[in-house]
C-alpha cells in the first residue's frame, strides 16, 4: 500500500475532480502490475495495473491492492469493478471507502458479490491522508481549502506605498518557486478583487512545470480591468460576487457551496488579508501555508489575524515557512 500511494502522487494536480488512486498487483509477493489514475477523464488506477500485467491468466491468482475503493459507476470510463470481476482476480485490499454517493459501498458489494475476497481498510488512516481533497469534497461539500500568505518579520503583507508601483517581494525567489509548486498540486487558485487591481498577478506556475490552477476571484461589484493578466489564456477564470450572496449568511460558507458547484476540490486561498479573514473567522480552512521573510515595512497592510501558536517551523534559506493544520475540521 505504500508503494500505491508513492505512485498515485504522480497524478497530484492532473487528476481533479477525480481522485488521484494508486494500484499495485501482487502474485508471490512479487509486483506483476502497477498503475496510477490518468488526467481526468482517462483512464483509472485499476485499469492502468491491469494492462500492465503482460500475462493476464496470472490475475486469477494474484492480489489487487488500491488506495480508494473500485468505482462501480459508467463515468467519463467503465466501472473498475467491472473490469476486476472480467479478469477473476481473486482479492481485493482496499485503503479506504469512496464516500461519493455514486460508489459509497456499491463497488465492494459488487466484487464480494462475484466471489471475490475483499479487505477493507487496510493502512486506511495513511490512504485517507493522501486522498483529504477528494474525501472531503464528498464528506463536506466543499473544496480541501489551504490559505497561504507572506509576510514581513513585523506581520505587514504590503506595503503602504509601492516603488514604481510594482510587487515589494517578502520572501525569496526559492520560497515563491515552492509556492508555484503547490499552486500546482491544487484544482484552483483564489485571490481577492483588490489583489488583482493592485498587483496585476498571474496566478499560475510558469516558475516550476505543471498544470496552471483554476483562477478564482473574489469580488463586491469593483471593476477589474480587462486587461488584467487573469483574463488571459493560460488558464480558465471565474469570478464570484460576493455582493449576490445572502448577507444573512456567512460569506466563505457562501464560497465553498459556489466551488462545490464548479466541482473544485482543492484550493490554495493565497490573499489578500480581507479574502483569508472571511475563511479563519468562519474556520473554514484545513491548513495554513505562512512565509515570514526577513523584511519589515514601517507601515502598510496588515496580515489577516491568525492563531500561529501550534504552527511546525521549517527554514527555506532566510526564510520561515510556518506549516499549520487545523484539527478541528478534521
Amino acid at each position: 500500500m505504500n508503494r500505491c500511494v508513492e505512485i498515485a502522487k504522480n497524478g497530484l494536480g492532473n487528476t481533479a475532480p477525480n481522485p488521484m488512486v494508486g494500484c499495485v498487483i501482487v502474485l508471490n509477493k512479487k509486483i506483476i502490475g502497477e498503475g496510477y489514475t490518468s488526467p481526468f477523464g482517462g483512464s483509472h488506477a485499476e485499469v492502468n495495473a491491469i494492462n500492465s500485467v503482460k500475462n493476464k491468466e496470472a490475475l486469477k491468482k494474484a492480489t489487487l491492492y488500491v488506495t480508494l475503493e473500485p468505482c462501480s459507476h459508467h463515468g467519463k470510463t467503465p466501472p473498475c469493478s467491472d473490469l476486476i470481476i472480467h479478469y477473476k482476480i481473486p482479492r481485493v485490499v482496499i485503503g479506504c471507502l469512496d464516500p461519493n454517493v455514486k460508489v459509497n459501498g456499491r463497488g465492494i458489494a459488487k466484487l464480494r458479490d462475484s466471489g471475490c475476497e475483499v479487505v477493507t481498510e487496510f493502512e486506511s488512516k495513511m490512504c485517507t491522508e493522501h486522498h483529504k481533497r477528494f474525501l472531503t469534497y464528498h464528506t463536506k461539500n466543499r473544496p480541501y481549502i489551504i490559505l497561504k500568505w507572506a509576510q514581513t518579520k513585523n506581520g505587514f503583507v504590503a506595503p503602504k506605498i509601492k516603488i514604481n508601483n510594482s510587487p515589494e517581494w517578502i520572501t525569496s525567489m526559492y520560497s515563491r518557486k515552492i509556492v508555484h509548486k503547490w499552486r500546482s498540486e491544487e484544482q484552483a487558485i483564489m485571490v481577492g478583487a483588490n489583489t488583482i487591481i493592485q498587483d496585476n498577478p498571474n496566478l499560475t506556475t510558469r516558475h516550476v512545470k505543471g498544470s496552471n490552477p483554476i483562477r478564482v476571484v473574489i469580488s463586491d461589484n469593483r471593476k477589474i480591468p480587462a486587461k488584467s493578466n487573469v483574463f488571459n489564456n493560460d488558464t480558465e477564470t471565474h469570478i464570484i460576487n460576493i455582493n449576490n450572496f445572502d448577507k444573512d449568511s456567512d460569506t466563505a460558507k457562501q464560497i465553498c457551496d459556489e466551488l462545490f458547484k464548479k466541482n473544485i476540490n482543492s484550493i490554495i486561498i493565497e490573499g489578500g488579508p480581507r479574502t483569508l479573514q472571511y475563511f479563519i473567522d468562519e474556520n473554514l480552512w484545513d491548513e495554513a501555508r505562512i512565509f515570514v521573510g526577513e523584511k519589515e515595512f514601517n507601515n502598510g497592510i496588515k496580515s489577516p489575524k491568525f492563531d500561529l501558536k501550534d504552527s511546525k517551523i521549517k527554514s527555506i534559506g532566510k526564510d520561515k515557512l510556518l506549516l499549520i493544520r487545523n484539527n478541528s475540521n478534521q
